[in-house]
């Protein structure tokens, strides 16, 4: 089962601080771009894998979706998703991704942001969504940078002629990584760049874009604490159809 450190309490409360807890999509960094790769969501069958609050779920819905279904692990989240969700269009359900089960041909768009690398098992994962999407039916989706899971400590180091990096920890060793955020403990599972598109290539996907996210001038004048991602990427966008 994946791990569901959304329901310990701790981590509950320090996540519905984030910005893009408080905000919703416009809180998220990146979502201009995630936004500039979704298809016309009118008259779409949407499922949201890793819904969280159903912020995307809305979304989808009043961009004129014909129903959007919500998964998440967590009941927490959930609870909070179907407490701000008056829609009856949109219906959530719990469900674990490592598991997960959909119909055959009953999706026409599959979206998710940043959960799929909590996920151990992600050729299973990809292989259902594959499925259960109508030909020609699309993936949107973020995931954490590779790059950003694997740095040997949360800091930056500064070399000898006084340069700022941010040191790599096997980066091609691939597998669990346990870090500490939010809470004690939390796995991810870290895969090279090549590894992720490949998989996805090997399950029948054909990629349309990749972007490994960074802000735009305009994004870190509006918020300079983002401009440190401009010297490491913290994820990677990725849009496919099947």
């Amino acid at each position: 089962m994946t791990q569901n450190i959304y329901d310990n309490p701790a981590f509950f409360e320090g996540y519905s601080q984030l910005g893009r807890s408080v905000h919703g999509l416009a809180g998220a960094a990146e979502w201009p771009a995630l936004r500039a790769m979704l298809p016309d969501l009118r008259g779409l069958r949407v499922v949201d894998l890793g819904c969280g609050y159903g912020w995307f779920c809305r979304h989808a819905s009043e961009q004129g979706a014909a129903s959007v279904l919500g998964l998440d692990v967590s009941e927490a989240m959930l609870a909070r998703a179907t407490s701000m969700t008056k829609d009856p269009l949109i219906r959530y359900e719990r469900a674990d991704l490592e598991t997960l089960e959909l119909p055959e041909a009953a999706f026409d768009f599959v979206y998710s942001s940043l959960t799929l690398h909590y996920i151990e098992d992600l050729p299973r994962l990809l292989a259902t969504v594959h499925r259960a999407l109508v030909p020609g039916g699309r993936l949107v989706f973020s995931i954490e940078h590779p790059i950003y899971m694997a740095p040997t400590n949360p800091s930056w180091v500064i070399d000898a002629e006084g340069r700022r990096t941010w040191p790599l920890d096997r980066y091609s060793a691939e597998g669990p990584r346990s870090t500490d955020w939010l809470a004690k403990g939390v796995i991810k599972h870290h895969r090279t760049i090549g590894t992720q598109l490949n998989m996805m290539i090997r399950q029948g996907f054909t990629i349309n874009h990749f972007e490994e996210w960074g802000p735009t001038d305009a994004e870190i004048a509006a918020q300079p604490a983002l401009a440190e991602e401009r010297d490491r990427p913290m994820m990677m966008l990725i849009a496919a159809h099947r």
